[in-house]
């Protein structure tokens, strides 16, 4: 069953970030995930808390997405963004076959 990470991020320092997106998509495509949407344009329709940048990156099922999560290339590029933003990240489930 396909799953799905959902990142929400406000950067405050794109020098920083840029380090960070520089080595991702990479480890993202090696771990099986696929880019669905990068929006920093969106159109927030209810609430109180837009983001600057929505990120969210398709996987196989939850166990990809986990390897891809908790591996040692991608805790190195976790460093690489330390500081740069603010980051609210979740793991989604499909609805199913």
């Amino acid at each position: 069953m396909a799953a799905y990470l959902l990142i929400q991020a406000t950067i405050k320092d794109m020098a920083a970030f840029k380090r960070y997106t520089a080595v991702v998509p990479q480890l993202v495509q090696k771990y099986g995930g696929q880019y669905a949407v990068m929006e920093n344009n969106h159109v927030l329709l209810e609430g109180e808390h837009k983001p600057g940048s929505v990120v969210l990156s398709t996987w196989p099922d939850e166990a990809a997405a986990q390897k891809f999560w908790q591996s040692d290339e991608y805790a190195a590029a976790k460093q690489l963004r330390q500081g740069s933003g603010q980051f609210h990240v979740m793991l989604l489930h499909s609805l199913g076959a």
